[in-house]
């Protein structure tokens, strides 16, 4: 079997290729918040901001602080939750980040348990957003990203062994 001359392409043009092509994805890090009702699993989800759609609290790196802590200070910040953060992910997902003037940016968020203690009466995003405790089935069933909904399946999963 002859190939082509023409047709083969040598591996590194099609790396280079592949790198112009996709961009490369922004890291972000969330908090998944749970709690126990006496021996039913709840988590907490937050409303975003514009489209008011049900997700968790993420956002971006923050300069000397582990993802872990990043996580944890979104979740104070976006619902006024305390409690105990995971100290490694239990996952990850990628969505398209959505900026001003329409612009999207595919992201990578990873994803920490955090079992909230409490919630603030008041804090920063008190006014931007609504939060609410879902038993865990119904939590997944609300929201909207597919890959999000994996990574909280799991971790009802995991909760359940």
């Amino acid at each position: 079997m002859t190939r082509d001359k023409k047709s083969a392409k040598s591996p590194k043009k099609d790396k280079k290729a592949g790198k112009a092509k996709i961009p490369p994805l922004r890291l972000q890090y969330a908090a998944l918040p749970w709690r126990r009702s006496g021996t039913h699993l709840e988590i907490m989800l937050l409303s975003s901001r514009e489209t008011k759609r049900w997700i968790i609290p993420k956002g971006w790196p923050m300069s000397g602080r582990s993802g872990a802590a990043a996580a944890a200070i979104e979740a104070l910040e976006e619902a006024g939750l305390l409690g105990v953060i995971s100290g490694r992910p239990i996952g990850h997902y990628t969505y398209a980040k959505r900026f001003s003037a329409g612009v999207e940016e595919p992201c990578r968020v990873e994803v920490y348990d955090l079992r909230v203690t409490r919630q603030r009466e008041t804090w920063l995003e008190k006014d931007q957003r609504d939060t609410q405790w879902f038993p865990a089935e119904e939590a997944i069933s609300l929201v909207s990203d597919p890959e999000l909904r994996d990574v909280i399946g799991r971790f009802i999963l995991a909760m359940s062994l």
